[in-house]
């Protein structure tokens, strides 16, 4: 085969723009640190670069923004029930100096006045939030746990109970201390969960039965714990009290109820003081403020609101502890008759240290003498009466706070399962983010020592076909002469 100059300046000139082509590919990859520029350089390099890219962002996403955001609300909730266990700590251990019978007025007053400000403080910590939003209100983040002030709000609130939540009541009634001797009344009641209602009748079913209706036929009558027989039913008849929003029973109606598992009340209460709970978190209810319309009444109803986050590819974890699950009204209602029952107390007391007083007169007569000394014996029967239940409302605090304590720490119990899934979460999510960007460095990233290598060697090669060059073009007609 023949070799013309032609063909010899031909492949001279291939050679040397191939290896500048070479050198210049391995100076991109030393300048930017990357194995390729452009996706047609090598495609699956690129499809695998776009998927490891795609999958490290959404683990950053979780990473460094979801479990942040997830680890700082469950952090707030948390400390809001660590706040709320010291104070339920302290509410029963008032409770228990309360329930000693060596109490002075002075003691007892110290005592209701702490066990008020805890009411108040412990339903406050209910109204934690987290950049503006609520963390126990459930998917309603907009709005608070409680009422922060005194409001005017209607609503139709529908509480369950069962047979299980009648409580025994002792009560002293209503009579004449100069005459009769004070009376003891046992009871059973309901508690519904708020006082001061609207003066409505409630409507009661007992196992989806009407109370007024057959088969239980029993009357509903409305009163005020003011009424000297508020706490005196007859067999067949319900004392609805709407200002302590106690249910007093009758002797039938409580037979009635006792096995019962399904006991509904439904009543209006349009008249929250600072503190209360909202009852669109706990109960079944219709907020009748908003317009007259009642096509427009706003109902809530209830259900688990579950506030998810995702913390990982297809893993999603719950954020929020709903205060339902946390805490509820009892503990509040169980301070409030301790209050009713201290200053129940103090007021006979106060009775006493009267009589005592008027005796001092030495210008009374012997019927009058006489009179006194009869109401006196009949208002210490009512102190040591008052005072007994007095006791047992303390009691009650020291279960009624145990109890809070244990629901509680159950959900206190629950948020930290959740925290120890989300730390596993993030130490698994950290060792998969390194692993990520140590799959994405070997796939786009260029070797540098090894590219600076080839680099030096692609240009010793072409600075020799240069050479190589000039001693081929530099060779002209006359050498062939």
């Amino acid at each position: 085969m023949r070799i013309t100059n032609k063909m010899m300046t031909n492949n001279m000139m291939n050679n040397i723009n191939r290896n500048k082509n070479l050198l210049s590919k391995l100076d991109e990859q030393y300048s930017t640190g990357k194995k390729i520029q452009r996706p047609s350089e090598d495609p699956i390099v690129a499809v695998r670069a776009l998927k490891l890219r795609t999958n490290l962002s959404e683990l950053n996403q979780y990473y460094e923004k979801n479990i942040p955001d997830a680890r700082s609300w469950m952090d707030v909730t948390e400390e809001a029930m660590k706040n709320m266990n010291d104070i339920l700590t302290k509410i029963n251990s008032s409770c228990v100096q309360g329930a000693t019978d060596s109490l002075t007025a002075s003691d007892r007053d110290s005592i209701a006045k702490t066990l008020e400000e805890m009411k108040k403080q412990i339903y406050q910590e209910g109204n934690a939030n987290y950049a503006g939003r609520y963390v126990f209100t459930g998917y309603k983040t907009d709005t608070t746990m409680s009422f922060e002030e005194n409001t005017t709000l209607k609503y139709g609130i529908t509480e369950g109970f069962t047979g299980e939540n009648i409580d025994a009541l002792t009560k002293v009634g209503t009579y004449n201390p100069e005459t009769d001797t004070p009376p003891v009344l046992n009871t059973h009641r309901i508690k519904l969960s708020y006082g001061t209602l609207d003066g409505v009748d409630p409507e009661i079913t007992i196992n989806g039965a009407d109370v007024t209706g057959a088969p239980n036929n029993f009357t509903i009558t409305r009163v005020t714990s003011a009424d000297a027989n508020a706490y005196v039913a007859g067999p067949d008849e319900i004392k609805y009290i709407t200002d302590t929003g106690e249910m007093v029973l009758g002797d039938n109606v409580y037979s009635a109820m006792k096995a019962s598992s399904d006991i509904s009340v439904t009543y209006e209460k349009s008249k929250f003081v600072q503190g209360d709970l909202r009852p669109e978190h706990y109960f079944e209810c219709t907020d009748k403020s908003s317009d007259p319309d009642t096509t427009k009444y706003v109902n809530y109803t209830q259900k688990d609101q579950q506030i998810q986050y995702e913390i990982n590819f297809n893993q999603k974890l719950t954020v929020n502890t709903q205060g339902k699950d946390a805490f509820d009204h009892e503990i509040g209602r169980t301070i409030d008759e301790i209050l009713t029952a201290v200053n129940d107390v103090k007021s006979v007391e106060d009775s006493i240290a009267e009589v005592e007083k008027q005796l001092e007169d030495k210008s009374l007569t012997q019927t009058q003498i006489d009179t006194l000394n009869a109401k006196l014996v009949n208002l210490k029967t009512e102190f040591k009466l008052k005072t007994d239940i007095m006791q047992s409302k303390f009691n009650s605090g020291i279960k009624g706070s145990k109890g809070a304590q244990d629901q509680l720490n159950a959900a206190v119990a629950d948020l930290g399962t959740r925290s120890v899934r989300l730390d596993l979460t993030e130490d698994r999510l950290s060792s998969q983010q390194v692993d990520f960007e140590e799959l994405m460095s070997n796939n786009e990233d260029a070797d540098i020592a090894e590219t600076y290598i080839k680099m030096n060697s692609a240009e010793t090669i072409y600075t020799a076909s240069l050479n190589a060059a000039g001693k081929v073009v530099r060779s002209n007609l006359l050498d062939f002469l």
